[in-house]
């Protein structure tokens, strides 16, 4: 009976603790690293859909959304989540080392554009049209280069890569190209192709003027040495290593709201393939 009175007494004493902690956690803003000026995704004026998709989380889990702004995508998880300064950053590769992420709420691929009036047939990088357009708006680095090399088309589109940078910095050389520039490349007539990923074109497709079409490419690229270049991702949301409280909570919000989460992803026009390995659906 002494033993009951004890634990009777411990378990008030802890109620006691945990209530006004809980209160102040739910009191609490939901703080979201975001990129200032990187469109489609984030700016200071909240137009981004990835901002778009920071208010439905805070909404879900009951909290007010404030933004952290960043400059530089290359350092921004190690100066911003990882010093504290805020909690989440939206839109991080699934399983990226750097963080904790949550299930993907999306995956996409990259994707061939063109005009609809010129009916290029664009199945996969085989295409015979990708050998005779003039040119091809591609971002270097990423996956379209690699392919690009691939097919042999690289070298004779390198002066023109060149003019479609739109920013570069004084200090690091951090070059930046515009995905709204080389979509309107293609809708101005300037150049007749662009392999670009698709989530961040998709607002610049839907919106240009010139009708244009957008093909995802295939996930089933094999660069020059014989090796597998991947095309597709799943995209996730990134939290600090030693918060995996929040990283529960938000894999929660996920699966509650995953419809919701892909309506505002297709209202924006972006392009989505199903999981590997994911049921589905009836």
């Amino acid at each position: 009976m002494q033993i009951n009175k004890f634990l009777i007494t411990a378990l008030c004493l802890g109620a006691s603790f945990t209530a006004p902690q809980a209160k102040a956690e739910a009191g609490k803003p939901l703080k979201v690293c975001a990129a200032e000026n990187e469109m489609p995704y984030s700016n200071k004026a909240g137009e981004g859909f990835e901002n778009k998709l920071a208010e439905l989380v805070g909404k879900a889990l009951g909290k007010k959304v404030e933004y952290l702004t960043w400059s530089d995508p290359r350092y921004y998880i190690r100066d911003t989540l990882d010093k504290g300064l805020c909690d989440v950053a939206m839109g991080v590769d699934k399983g990226d080392p750097r963080v904790l992420t949550t299930q993907p709420y999306y995956r996409s691929g990259y994707v061939f554009i063109s005009r609809e009036a010129d009916h290029l047939d664009l199945l996969n990088w085989d295409s015979e049209a990708l050998r005779k357009v003039k040119r091809i708006a591609f971002v270097p680095g990423t996956p379209p280069e690699v392919m690009m090399k691939a097919i042999g088309r690289y070298n004779d589109m390198f002066n023109y890569s060149q003019e479609l940078v739109g920013f570069k910095s004084a200090r690091n050389q951090y070059i930046k190209y515009e995905t709204s520039k080389l979509v309107s490349e293609i809708s101005s007539g300037h150049a007749e192709l662009a392999a670009l990923w698709g989530p961040s074109a998709a607002r610049y497709v839907k919106a240009s003027a010139t009708p244009l079409a957008m093909t995802m490419i295939p996930d089933d690229n094999v660069r020059a040495d014989g090796q597998k270049v991947d095309f597709h991702f799943s995209t996730s949301m990134g939290i600090r290593k030693n918060d995996p409280a929040l990283l529960a909570q938000l894999n929660k919000v996920i699966e509650d709201h995953q419809d919701e989460i892909t309506e505002l992803l297709k209202a924006e026009g972006i392009p989505l393939v199903a999981e590997p390995n994911a049921p589905e659906k009836p």
